[in-house]
């Protein structure tokens, strides 16, 4: 069979995942502290005989976006934004630290200080930080916790472990959805990180090109197929056209 039908089943591919992207990004375009996933491919020749001008299409990593979000305020104690390139450590389901840009956080009933999604917060020190019962917690530009029980004086509780990645040991998305370093190594907590408090960071996806994106990918993936369809054609009368000399 000609090669073409392998060459356009790649692009078709390359397509398809691109469009799960770009779908996946659209999805979390509310999603507090998303960051969009970026796609690349790369061309490879096919080697083997005859001519050389064709080429696969191989997806390749390109990260994500790593642009802040639109500031939302909400005045709530408990929110919080932090500034610049830093990102919150939190502990992932599989027992290791992680890192989010969602800065909403939550007294559990056991008073371990936690994510909207139930996963513990940490402490500067990568410990998890408990609240007293009954608390007025608040949040210092700092990341300092303090917290207030009826008359008693202000306790501080501890800091909030921020982290600024750097490019020797840069952040890779995982598939639960938060951020690791690429080594596994946990990165050191950044005492000069600030954070902004009633306030949420929003997704950094801009729905309006995530959405020309999608339509721009369909019509790449209709052309692939339609060269997909016209390889079999080819393959079909050639075949005939065989026959018919024999």
């Amino acid at each position: 069979m000609d090669r073409l039908i392998y060459t356009a089943m790649t692009g078709a591919g390359a397509a398809a995942n691109r469009q799960a992207i770009l779908s996946s990004n659209l999805a979390n375009a509310s999603t507090n502290g998303f960051r969009a996933q970026l796609e690349t491919y790369r061309a490879v020749p096919l080697n083997g005989e005859g001519a050389s001008t064709r080429v696969f299409a191989l997806e390749a990593t390109a990260g994500f976006l790593d642009l802040p979000g639109q500031a939302q305020q909400t005045n709530r104690a408990l929110d919080a934004m932090t500034t610049d390139k830093s990102w919150f450590a939190v502990q992932g389901l599989d027992g290791n630290e992680a890192y989010t840009r969602n800065g909403s956080f939550e007294i559990a009933s056991d008073g371990t200080l936690k994510t909207a999604n139930g996963l513990t917060v940490l402490s500067s020190g990568g410990a998890p930080i408990t609240v007293p019962a009954g608390a007025d917690v608040t949040l210092s530009n700092d990341g300092s916790i303090s917290a207030k029980v009826a008359n008693q004086p202000i306790s501080i509780l501890g800091k909030l472990k921020q982290v600024t990645p750097n490019g020797d040991d840069p952040l890779k998305r995982g598939d639960d959805g938060l951020f690791r370093t690429y080594s596994g190594n946990p990165l050191d907590n950044d005492d000069t990180a600030r954070l902004h408090v009633g306030v949420l960071e929003g997704s950094n996806v801009n729905v309006i090109e995530t959405m020309v994106g999608m339509i721009q990918t369909a019509r790449q993936f209709e052309v692939q197929t339609r060269l997909m369809t016209s390889a079999e054609a080819n393959d079909r009368s050639a075949a005939q056209l065989l026959g018919l000399q024999g």
